[in-house]
């Protein structure tokens, strides 16, 4: 292991990306500390203390802490991982597009820019409802005014503020992605997440009974072995792969023989990595849009209501959308025609499948099982810790959620570390019998 960190200093490229990485992650948590104009930090912070375990508690989370602050950064990348959700959906559906998407790069690029302008337009309508919210905890309230005088002049500004801050995210992250390591876009979650873990453990250490709390040092040592356990579910199950066996004709050509060996397919048991459930939870977010905007309408105020953290609504509410992406993104990134067509062009066969078509089912056929297990894997590690805040008012950073975003984006960016290093003859993290297996990039 310290040799394969000792390596990554020997590849300029490599060190390169990882400054640049670390550079701009640094730039993502100063502008954290930026706040929209007109809003006070502190009466800010106060309500944030009060809701940390609730609704807000997740959005701030996924916020990086931005919403306690109040930042330019407050909506997060979740603007722009929504308007990707409904391009991709689109894509399926509307013929232009899906035509797009199989141009090649240009069709990409141009799928890309539009994602940019719906993640433009939900951050207006975003912005607008977090504008509205901030006035309305301005109203009978005991707490210090939070919003400043409000009026349209600080919507304006509160809206323009936050989708700017939306749209230098987002060009961070694509910066990330193209010229650091591993996807931007998660690696802004993973730092969100990573930077408040240590005030999360001293929240929760905050309720022990040693401190005033309720929680005994037995439910401490419980709560630190599920942590570890789901740490080590995810770590096995994002490792897990189905091979299928792959062998290749053998073929004469001029006086040599080429083909005759014998390979795998791998088929990860996780192919849609972390992506279901940042997708899930940035849809079950925005109903808290709608309640900013029309509060005294009872159908959103019911909606809110049950759409809470531990509820039953949003258990089988949130776990019907994990499975759902976690099909939808596979079959997005994975397409078993196009690898069988491949193979067939090559020389390649499953043995006793016939090359084509019959090799384009079965590949879907075991994909589609082994899918459905991770679906539930996944399903479970994001929905049982949940029970650890409403049980005992854990911080939303030890939730199956959470851990499962930064396991799996550690995982990958070791992974494209270890592929920059294994390309150029060095040796890997984990020496030469083991190998890094990371989620698919998304």
């Amino acid at each position: 292991m310290a040799a394969g960190f000792t390596n990554v200093g020997k590849i300029p490229e490599l060190r390169r990306r990882l400054m640049y990485t670390i550079g701009m992650l640094a730039v993502y948590r100063v502008g954290v500390y930026i706040m929209v104009p007109g809003v006070d930090r502190e009466a800010m912070s106060e309500y944030m203390r009060s809701a940390q375990t609730g609704f807000m508690g997740m959005f701030n989370m996924f916020s990086g802490g931005a919403i306690e602050q109040l930042s330019i950064f407050a909506l997060g990348i979740m603007p722009y991982i929504s308007a990707s959700i409904i391009l991709q959906l689109l894509t399926v559906v509307v013929p232009p597009l899906e035509r797009l998407n199989k141009e090649g790069e240009a069709g990409r690029n141009k799928i890309n820019q539009y994602t940019r302008y719906g993640t433009v337009l939900l951050s207006i309508i975003q912005g607008l409802g977090i504008s509205f919210w901030l006035e309305s905890l301005n109203a009978g309230e005991a707490r210090d005014v939070i919003a400043g005088e409000g009026g349209w002049a600080f919507r304006l500004m509160a809206v323009l503020t936050l989708t700017t801050g939306t749209c230098f995210l987002m060009w961070l992250g694509e910066r990330i992605t193209e010229r650091g390591i591993g996807n931007g876009i998660s690696l802004l979650i993973y730092a969100g997440i990573v930077a408040n873990l240590f005030d999360a453990l001293i929240q929760t250490w905050q309720l022990s009974e040693g401190n005033g709390g309720n929680l005994t040092n037995l439910t401490l040592v419980f709560i630190g072995v599920i942590v570890f356990a789901v740490i080590g579910v995810i770590c096995f199950f994002e490792r897990g792969q189905r091979r299928l066996p792959v062998q290749y004709a053998k073929k004469v050509v001029g006086r040599k023989l080429y083909g005759g060996q014998s390979t795998f397919l791998p088929l990860k048991v996780n192919t849609a990595g972390v992506i279901p459930p940042i997708f899930a939870s940035s849809i079950l977010m925005f109903p808290m849009t709608l309640q900013n905007i029309w509060a005294d309408q009872a159908w959103v105020q019911w909606l809110n209501a049950a759409l809470i953290p531990g509820q039953v609504l949003y258990d089988v509410v949130y776990v019907a959308l994990v499975i759902f992406f976690c099909y939808f993104y596979t079959a997005v990134t994975f397409n078993p025609v196009d690898v069988a067509d491949n193979l067939k062009k090559f020389g390649g066969f499953i043995p006793g499948i016939r090359a084509g078509k019959k090799t384009a089912e079965y590949i879907d056929q075991v994909l589609t099982r082994i899918t459905f297990g991770g679906a539930v894997y996944m399903s479970a590690v994001c929905l049982l810790p949940t029970y650890l805040q409403t049980g005992f008012g854990v911080p939303f950073y030890f939730g199956g959620t959470s851990l499962l975003i930064v396991v799996g984006v550690a995982l990958d960016t070791v992974q494209q570390i270890e592929s920059h290093l294994i390309t150029r003859n060095y040796e890997g993290f984990a020496g030469k019998r083991t190998r890094v297996r990371g989620r698919r990039t998304s």
